[in-house]
């Protein structure tokens, strides 16, 4: 009998996941996660792929969680999930005791931590942009000033991704669609140095499901790498901003990037992106 009762148990708390997920999607929006809105959709809420491509999890792999399959699940994973269906407090601890973990008492600390010179780097480069960036694109460190300008997000975990999906990158980079192939075919030259590694491929499918202008560019297979770019910015409480984006390598962590991005010179971005983050007690003072 104990043996039949912890098995309807664990049937009834899968059942009670599968609904508790499938509500939760259903009440958040394209806008609300700055994705762009595709049109009429047939049932209300964001799609399985997208939540699934936001929360940096495979499209098959939240499709089992949600239909109540019995997979191995990790509080991570469910933290990001948590993120991209707006879930509260409550709600998180909610999802992670449906899914048979024990809530944690704060929110997780993320598994792979900038190292603190990295941090430093990143503090002392500020009021300009700067972030970090790993083999696969995932952002590992991104400072507050790169948050303001390019509008960047809990819900960003990966840059390529964001490109794509973040429906304000497209409002704010002036020359969206002119960046869009080279964006796409660097990221494929960043894949074919990792040929055996899959991570790659499962980013591209995952996106390309959600994101009609990625899968056709992909489908193109060009290849380019790039050291250095220029990025213009359209902000709307700050007109617009010229940065020189350049690319240095980090040596011990092999893949990995910092992103810094420095105002050019006699465009008037340099006082632009003071103003702007100033609004936001961003401002930090240079000696002399």
């Amino acid at each position: 009998m104990a043996s039949a009762h912890s098995s309807l148990s664990h049937d009834g708390r899968r059942t009670e996941l599968r609904e508790f997920l499938r509500s939760r999607r259903a009440r958040v929006s394209p806008g609300d996660v700055q994705m762009p809105d595709s049109g009429r959709r047939r049932t209300p809420g964001l799609r399985r792929e997208e939540v699934a491509v936001l929360a940096g999890v495979g499209v098959s792999w939240y499709t089992w969680l949600e239909q109540g399959r019995d997979i191995k699940v990790s509080g991570q994973v469910l933290d990001a999930i948590a993120r991209v269906l707006l879930l509260g407090s409550a709600e998180r601890a909610h999802l992670y005791r449906l899914a048979g973990l024990n809530p944690p008492p704060a929110p997780s600390v993320p598994s792979v931590e900038p190292s603190p010179e990295v941090r430093r780097l990143l503090e002392a480069w500020a009021p300009r942009p700067g972030y970090v960036r790993d083999r696969h694109w995932n952002f590992t460190a991104v400072n507050d000033a790169a948050r303001v300008v390019f509008g960047y997000h809990e819900n960003d975990h990966n840059c390529l991704v964001s490109f794509f999906t973040n429906a304000r990158q497209r409002v704010l980079n002036q020359h969206w669609a002119e960046a869009a192939p080279d964006v796409t075919a660097a990221f494929r030259a960043d894949a074919a140095r990792y040929p055996d590694d899959p991570e790659f491929g499962r980013i591209a499918a995952d996106l390309a499901a959600v994101s009609p202008e990625f899968a056709e560019l992909w489908a193109r297979h060009d290849v380019a790498e790039h050291t250095s770019a220029v990025k213009a910015i359209d902000h709307p409480d700050a007109g617009t901003m010229i940065f020189d984006a350049t690319l240095l390598p980090l040596p011990e962590h092999p893949g990995h990037h910092l992103v810094l991005h420095n105002p050019r010179p006699g465009t008037g971005t340099q006082q632009r992106l003071e103003s702007l983050l100033r609004q936001h007690s961003l401002v930090v003072p240079h000696p002399g």
